[in-house]
């Protein structure tokens, strides 16, 4: 049996609101903050957290049994140590003692367990179940801070699972009791370092200090409670009215700084500025091979072709934005560099590949059309999801493919409703989607084999399942790493299901007062302001 030790570092939170109560005793600094979002999240309840940008509230609420430390390795949270058997299936987790939920309510083995098997209830989080608990058998309570979990076969990504957001740990009264547990909210609580009480849908999400708080894992800056007594998040999908928010005094901190604003940003004395890229997979298009045009693998490949990415990031992003090469993100460890510089920007080679497949004709406006019918390919982008101007880049990719190559490539803005919708009826060619998953190999699971639950592309193929299965399963980093990279290969190098355009980054501006505030060294999402202080 391995046993695992260690410390934790900062909890991901993040920050907000303007107020005053009283610091907690031999705190300094002021005790309320307000932060501007980007984006509002669908759900405040941590088993169904699906948007990275969401991320950064997740933690205020909720605390996760383990988290990543600075270097990458598990470390302790709610589970203070573990112990994995042998043949990898078996986890034994030892749990603090001393922790309460924000109801009052003990946390212990008995709440973990009732956690677990409501991922598994049918219906709640079917995603969850089929991917990040595939493998679950059961859990079994040994003693109140004992808890024996067992796996059907060892899951190399069983602990990344632990320390991610869908592991943060809910009350089991309000699994039972709350009126809308899939919504989340005031009445669906945790352990975390701060209590939601009050949410204004489209406005803002206000948090109060947890004053019974007193778990923070070692490495963090502190102990005790917060220092903030209040943090007030504001929804403000604009960026120039997040940034002026800012610069006028009405905000604190900001993220999705865009990048018109950077160097702005930079020069003025009174504000900071940092940015982190982002773990997981890479911002990319994933081309639907179940109809055509994109069930040819040529017009696949002339899709891509038709793109000058270098240009289309320098003029949306101004230098900011890192180009993808891979459908995995380049601050990976599973990253591939060798498929650098092996595609697109070549519009000669995608009109010879069009004209292959027998999209030879033109249309009156210049587009491509085959048997009377035009080149036409569809996003259907749910509004929610769309973060980083990325509605600005489709229009720019919109007017490349269609200079460069004569391709139609129609865009559309939804709700949520009306994207699932299309994605449903399978009315798209095109789907846009990048992960935040701090282990890639998780995100890998969702989207691409046969059954994954966001496989948009229906491209299927046995070995490319094969191969993730294995790599699952395995946990020697470098066997993972030989694996994916064949994953790699087989959906961006030979079928091009996969276009990669750019690595996503996370970027804070914020007064100078502000201090404490970071990004988390694995996900390179905002950190949380659990030590998070105001100066005088």
């Amino acid at each position: 049996m391995k046993v695992v030790r260690g410390a934790l570092p900062v909890i991901l939170v993040a920050a907000l609101a303007a107020c005053g109560s009283e610091t907690p005793a031999g705190q300094a600094g002021g005790t309320s903050l307000t932060w501007a979002v980007e984006t509002e999240p669908i759900t405040f309840d941590p088993h169904l957290w699906a948007q990275n940008k969401a991320r950064l509230l997740v933690f205020n609420q909720f605390d996760a049994l383990l988290a990543h430390g600075e270097d990458g390795s598990f470390v302790p949270w709610l589970a203070q140590s573990w112990k994995v058997s042998d043949d990898g299936r078996t986890y034994t987790l030892e749990l603090r003692g001393d922790v309460t939920f924000q109801d009052g309510t003990r946390f212990d083995a008995a709440a973990v367990k009732a956690n677990l098997d409501k991922l598994r209830e049918p219906g709640y989080n079917p995603t969850v179940a089929a991917i990040q608990l595939h493998a679950f058998d059961k859990a079994e309570v040994l003693s109140p801070t004992t808890l024996k979990i067992t796996l059907k076969e060892p899951d190399g990504l069983f602990l990344d699972f632990l320390a991610s957001p869908y592991a943060g740990q809910v009350s089991p009264k309000s699994l039972r009791e709350a009126k809308d547990l899939k919504a989340g909210g005031p009445d669906v609580v945790g352990t975390g370092p701060f209590v939601l009480d009050r949410y204004v849908r489209g406005q803002e999400v206000h948090y109060r200090r947890n004053p019974r708080y007193n778990w923070a894992p070692r490495g963090s800056a502190h102990q005790g409670p917060a220092y903030l007594s209040e943090v007030t998040y504001r929804f403000l999908p604009q960026a120039a009215v997040r940034v002026g928010a800012l610069t006028s005094g009405q905000v604190q901190v900001v993220e999705g700084v865009p990048a018109t604003d950077i160097q702005s940003i930079k020069r003025d004395p009174a504000l900071s500025f940092q940015s982190a890229l982002n773990s997981g997979t890479s911002f990319s298009y994933y081309f639907n091979t179940s109809h055509p045009p994109f069930d040819d693998r040529r017009v696949r490949q002339a899709f891509r072709e038709a793109v000058d990415v270098d240009a289309v990031l320098a003029s949306v992003y101004q230098g900011t934005a890192k180009r993808a090469w891979s459908v995995v993100g380049d601050t990976s460890p599973f990253y591939d560099a060798s498929l650098e510089r092996t595609y697109g920007g070549d519009a000669a080679k995608a009109n010879a590949l069009l004209d292959a497949a027998g999209w030879t004709g033109r249309d009156a406006e210049g587009y491509r059309v085959k048997d009377g019918k035009r080149l036409t390919v569809r996003s259907v982008a749910s509004a929610p999801f769309v973060r980083d101007r990325r509605d600005i880049l489709a229009q720019a990719v919109q007017a490349q493919v269609k200079q460069a190559a004569g391709i139609d490539f129609q865009v559309k803005i939804v709700d949520q409703g009306t994207a699932q919708k299309a994605l449903d009826d399978d009315a798209y060619e095109i789907f846009e989607n990048s992960r935040g998953d701090s282990d890639v190999g998780a995100a890998l699971n969702l989207i691409l084999p046969k059954g994954g639950a966001i496989n948009r592309t229906h491209y299927e193929d046995a070995e490319l399942d094969g191969w993730l299965a294995k790599a699952s399963a395995s946990s020697d980093a470098a066997e993972r790493k030989a694996l994916y990279a064949k994953v790699q290969r087989k959906v961006v190098a030979d079928e091009a299901t996969v276009f990669p355009i750019y690595v996503p980054s996370d970027q804070i501006a914020a007064s100078r007062n502000v201090q404490g505030l970071g990004f988390d060294p694995v996900s390179g999402t905002p950190r949380g302001v659990y030590d998070v202080r105001i100066a005088a």
